[in-house]
């Protein structure tokens, strides 16, 4: 089959036996064009628990798709390519964080949600990239310990200076490895364009953007935008997401190394497989660890 062709099976399969894709959007084109819901990992986290749909299959990383799981427990959820996972998610486990919460016990410990589900069982609060700065400043505590991502918490830092803000080495190894210099150049390269940057990019770079924002923010500033060029810093694919969506403006990626492999290493026929039953893994979570992980995200959506 060709990709029309394969794309078309998986539409048919979907329908037949009552399944919901999601994909983040960092997928590839062929992928989002046959997913129910496209956008960042925690929007689809919460579309997975509104529809009735009793099967779900999370074509991004493994954190994601037990996201889903947390919120959805009565639900099948399937993560389309075991191997995807998220080096930034698995920077640091439940034994490490516990050992430095005994170093700093007046601190609360905010989670990116780019974190594993065993970890975020030891946290007080989770945050996504566009809600960190509102909910760490609704934080009653002025000390914070913010995990994994240095880059992202040196950014709330930025914009919560009242706070008292631990940052642990860690981070997105694909955000991180843009450089100053490659800033500087694509803006040279483009003198017309405007430079939207994701907040896990270092800071030398952040602060040489037009617009910092989550990877959802980013593509809704470019589309509603009145400007025609823009740099793209984060993943390659919203570029091209971008170029698909609003034909009359130009998107370049910021960085060339901006590619995530394991995004990347979800193809439609891994999603083809789970359709016929031999591919995919289920997502299987105990009830104690669900329902500790559950305590932080809750308190996400209270303060969110």
């Amino acid at each position: 089959m060709n990709i029309p062709e394969l794309q078309q099976e998986i539409l048919r399969l979907k329908k037949e036996k009552d399944i919901c894709i999601l994909a983040h959007s960092y997928q590839t084109r062929e992928i989002t064009e046959i997913a129910d819901f496209t956008g960042d990992s925690f929007q689809l986290s919460v579309k997975a628990s509104q529809v009735e749909n009793k099967t779900v299959i999370m074509c991004g990383v493994r954190f994601m798709a037990e996201t889903v799981k947390l919120l959805s427990p009565e639900k099948t959820v399937y993560l389309s390519n075991p191997i995807a996972g998220c080096p930034m998610a698995e920077q640091m486990d439940k034994e490490m964080i516990s050992m430095v919460k005994e170093k700093y016990p007046d601190y609360t410990v905010v989670a990116y949600i780019n974190t594993t589900t065993d970890l975020k069982t030891i946290c007080d609060v989770c945050v996504t990239s566009s809600s960190a700065v509102k909910i760490v400043k609704k934080l009653d505590n002025k000390n914070i310990l913010f995990i994994p991502d240095c880059n992202l918490g040196n950014f709330v830092a930025q914009q919560v200076p009242e706070k008292n803000i631990k940052l642990l080495n860690g981070g997105c190894p694909i955000h991180a490895r843009v450089t100053k210099k490659e800033a500087v150049e694509a803006k040279t390269l483009h003198p017309n364009a405007e430079m939207l940057v994701h907040p896990e990019c270092i800071p030398s770079v952040v602060e040489l953007a037009d617009f910092v924002g989550s990877t959802t923010a980013i593509m809704n500033y470019a589309k509603e935008s009145d400007k025609k060029e823009f740099i793209i810093g984060t993943e390659i694919s919203i570029a091209t997401h971008l170029a698909y969506d609003c034909p009359g403006k130009k998107f370049y990626p910021l960085s060339k190394n901006l590619i995530c492999p394991n995004m990347k290493s979800t193809t439609l026929v891994d999603v083809y497989n789970i359709m016929i039953g031999e591919g995919g893994e289920e997502i299987v979570l105990d009830d104690e660890t669900r329902a500790k992980a559950k305590v932080c995200i809750d308190r996400m959506i209270e303060l969110g």
